[in-house]
This record gives C-alpha cells, sequence and structure tokens, in this order.
C-alpha cells in the first residue's frame, strides 16, 4: 500500500483566519478545538492530513485533523499543551482567532482498504489522526469489511475521546477495546498495552489493512505483531509526525532518511518507515 501514490496537492501556505467556535476538553493539558472560517475557507481536508496552525503572538505549529467535514468549512484540531505555541492554542477560547493554513501531507488510504477488515491501533493522542478515518469507515459500512478500534493510553486520565469511543462501541459493525498501564481505582477496563488486545480483535489477517498512530515504540511493536499474525505490512501504515516545522517541506527539519515528513508524510506505508525507524541516528 503505497501512501505516496495518492498524495493530494499542498494547501495554502498564507494562514487564513478562523474562528474557534468550540473547546472541549479531552483530558487536563488537552482539548479539541472546532474552528469555522472567518472568511474563505480553506480546501477540504482528507482524514490523515495536517495543518499549520498559527497562534497570534506565539507562532505556529502542525497538527494533524482530527475531524474533517464539507470545503474546510469546520475544522477540528485536538492539541496538547507541551510548549507555549500549543498551549496558546489549547487555552483558546470560543471567539477567538487562530490563523490555519493547509492542508498538507499525505492522507490514509481508505480508497485502497476498501473491501478490507480496518484494523485501527492508536496509542494516546495519537488517536486524534485517526478519528477522522473511523468516522470515515462508519458512515461507509458497507465499503469495508470489519472494524477495530484498539486504544492504548498510559492512564485513565490519558485517554481522549471517550464520548466518540462508547459510541464507536455501540456501532453494529464496530469492535473498540482500550486498555491502559497504570490504572486507577475506578478504572475496570483491561490494563497493559494495546498490543494485547489484538488477540480478541476481529480481523482477517490476510484482508486486513491496518492503520496505527502514536509512540514511535508502540507503532513498531503493533506493526511487528500484525506481521507475525500474517497481515501484509504494505497493508500497514503509520503516521509521522517528527520535528514538523514549515510544512511545505522548505526548512528540513523533519527529515528522515530520504523522506520530508510534511512533504512525503505524515501518512507513510510501513514497509518505507520499517528502515528508517530501525535507525537510532535518524
Amino acid at each position: 500500500m503505497n501512501a505516496h501514490a495518492a498524495r493530494p496537492a499542498a494547501g495554502s501556505t498564507v494562514p487564513l483566519p478562523y474562528r474557534v467556535v468550540g473547546n472541549r476538553p479531552q483530558t487536563h493539558d488537552t482539548s479539541t478545538l472546532a474552528l469555522e472560517p472567518a472568511g474563505t475557507p480553506l480546501p477540504p481536508f482528507e482524514p490523515g492530513q495536517f495543518a499549520m496552525l498559527y497562534a497570534f503572538g506565539a507562532g505556529e505549529i502542525p497538527l494533524s485533523a482530527s475531524g474533517v467535514a464539507g470545503r474546510g468549512d469546520r475544522l477540528e484540531h485536538t492539541v496538547r499543551a507541551v510548549g507555549a505555541v500549543s498551549a496558546a492554542l489549547q487555552s483558546a477560547a470560543p471567539g477567538a482567532h487562530i490563523g490555519v493554513r493547509g492542508p498538507f501531507g499525505t492522507a490514509w488510504g481508505l480508497d485502497r482498504a476498501a473491501g478490507h477488515d480496518i484494523l485501527v491501533v492508536a496509542g494516546g493522542i495519537g488517536l486524534a489522526p485517526l478519528r477522522p478515518l473511523v468516522r470515515a469507515v462508519l458512515r461507509d459500512p458497507g465499503r469495508y469489511g470489519r472494524l477495530s478500534v484498539l486504544v492504548g493510553a498510559r492512564t485513565p486520565g490519558d485517554l481522549p475521546f471517550r464520548d466518540d469511543l462508547a459510541d464507536w462501541d455501540g456501532a453494529r459493525t464496530a469492535h473498540v477495546a482500550v486498555a491502559v498501564d497504570r490504572p486507577d481505582t475506578r478504572w475496570r477496563g483491561e490494563v497493559g498495552i494495546v498490543t494485547e488486545l489484538l488477540d480478541r480483535a476481529p480481523f482477517a489477517p490476510a484482508r486486513t489493512a491496518a492503520f496505527l498512530c502514536g509512540p514511535e515504540v508502540m507503532m513498531r511493536a503493533a506493526a511487528r505483531d500484525l506481521r507475525c499474525r500474517g497481515v501484509a505490512e504494505e497493508r500497514i501504515e503509520v503516521s509521522l509526525e517528527r520535528n514538523m516545522h514549515c510544512g511545505t517541506g522548505h526548512c528540513g527539519h523533519c527529515q528522515l532518511g530520504p523522506l520530508l515528513l510534511c512533504r512525503d508524510g505524515p501518512v507513510v506505508a510501513y514497509e518505507t518507515a520499517r528502515p528508517l525507524l530501525t535507525v537510532r541516528e535518524l
């Protein structure tokens, strides 16, 4: 599965003003911003693509879209406060304006996954770029086989999109499972790492398309386990967001071997990513 083949053209390199119309907390330091254009909207985003979000007076950062609709008339981006720019965005109140440019990068290979079981494996906030993919599959269940969504988090408090997970779990065509590394006294779910959830996930390896996003160590482990179970390496895609800075492939900060991830990614076929992720210096 070549994630590069269907790469859409890059979007605007000039930030367009978007208005924050909602700020929904996900965890203690993570929120999902609902954005609507204050003027001309950006072109449509595909699941997996990212935007550069600009906090006026602070700077800009890349964020994969966690919700897409229409022509870009409404976008959702989930941001964790880890620095000055992300903190400014994460705390943006309804009515505030931010700059958005995009769409950039590669999308999840949903067209190539038609007719296959869909397996989603996410670690923590890595569920954000996968959320539009899950929604797209649920909107068109007849196009795909069974859907499995497996999510891992460090603690119950680090688990995002709880309402979405409950809704997806109620869908007739979906299997949803969640595990945490360190449970609290109220946790009644699975304890362990996300790859342990594969044992009970209903997918046929020979006809499965897998989509992974989260810490690189998690993606490597999940991809290795899937290959051992018979999922073809070319049917595994990962989202890599290492050091993306400009969004257009010009600054070189996001270079991973021969790839510039803001141009050649963030969605990359695992057969391309695997040899690069094993080199420490990269």
